[in-house]
């Protein structure tokens, strides 16, 4: 007995004879962008750009319109537009990742990472001391503002989500405003009230507390989104069965929540990683290690990128962008690692 194999068919794959139009059309917004460009005062890359999007936004609705109907003209024109706003976020980011690591990844060893600048000169060579001390600052103040910043901030989302006090509005109010504080006024008034107010010195707990204020408003307001998500069944079956609020978010809401919780820990550290106005009056500055949090001037990875750059000569810049991509890197790993972890406790609850 003989049997046929039928092939399946895949009707959601175009033809090419129907894909015909789309080529020839990015043919001559091409071909017609160059024309353009060439024969008027359009000149540079930003006459290109623009002649470009003008073209392909004509040709793309020229074609639906006598292909279909003028609905479709309208949607490929709002398509085109979507295209150009993801490639105006993603160009800009590329440029910079790229700018990064091509000057930043120059002097990139794994020697850095086990010397200081205590005893090597800002134009020294780059083979010449390295940036411990800005690492261990950078993870000492960070660990710290993080440890300051989130239970105040999940602490202030709780009371607005699920005790909704008296006072939740106003709290809600006042996270808001800290929101668009800018970062120096954090700064001083770490610096007002810590140093010149208490007579305390510089140290990485000043820059920390500098840190926290800028990072509780976007751990507490990204914390209250999450808690609004979790439905209010789960609130209810747990008073249902006896339990009290408190114990009803401790052992429910909490856990249900944790992968978000997690993501505005992330959102709180990337708002402060890189942040160097309060640092550049918390910490003081130092080119040696310095173990100890709260006594004696530290550094940070961006107080060494803004201190070699203004130094100015070509040793001390390239210092300075190979801070920054040391930086990146951090912050990368950083997230990474947090997303991992958040992931997998959401997908183990």
């Amino acid at each position: 007995m003989t049997t046929l194999s039928v092939l399946p068919r895949k009707p959601w794959r175009p033809k090419v004879s129907r894909l015909w139009p789309e080529i020839l059309g990015a043919f001559f917004t091409a071909f017609s962008t160059l024309a353009i460009v060439a024969v008027t005062p359009l000149k540079g890359r930003l006459g290109f750009s623009l002649t470009l999007i003008a073209m392909a936004v004509i040709t793309s609705a020229t074609v639906s319109w006598i292909r279909r109907d003028r609905k479709a003209a309208l949607n490929s024109v709002s398509t085109v537009f979507v295209y150009v706003a993801a490639a105006f976020v993603i160009i800009p980011l590329a440029s910079l990742l790229l700018e990064i690591v091509s000057k930043g990844a120059v002097g990139f060893s794994f020697g850095i990472f086990t010397k200081d600048m205590s005893l090597t000169s800002a134009d020294s060579p780059l083979s010449e001391g390295g940036l411990l001390h800005a690492v261990i600052g950078t993870l000492y103040v960070v660990l710290l503002a993080t440890l300051i910043s989130t239970p105040v901030g999940f602490l202030a989302s709780l009371y607005i989500v699920e005790v909704k006090g008296r006072f939740a509005g106003v709290v809600r109010f006042f996270v808001q405003a800290m929101s668009g504080v800018p970062s120096i006024v954090s700064g001083l008034f770490i610096y007002a009230v810590w140093m010149i107010g208490l007579g305390n010195s510089y140290n990485v707990a000043a820059g920390a507390g500098a840190l926290a204020i800028l990072m509780i408003p976007t751990v507490a307001r990204t914390a209250e989104e999450v808690l609004k998500l979790i439905p209010n069944d789960l609130r209810e079956a747990g008073l249902a069965l006896g339990a009290t609020q408190w114990r009803t978010v401790a052992m429910i809401i909490l856990p249900a929540a944790k992968s978000g919780l997690v993501t505005a820990i992330i959102l709180g550290i990337a708002r402060v990683a890189g942040e160097t106005a309060p640092l550049l009056l918390t910490l003081g500055g130092a080119d040696a290690i310095n173990l100890n949090p709260f006594e004696g001037n530290s550094s940070a990875l961006p107080f060494y990128v803004w201190k070699n750059y203004s130094l100015g000569n070509p040793e001390s810049i390239q210092r300075a962008w190979l801070g920054v991509f040391v930086l990146m890197i951090m912050v990368f790993i950083f997230f990474s690692l947090a997303r991992y972890f958040g992931r997998a406790k959401g997908a183990n609850r």
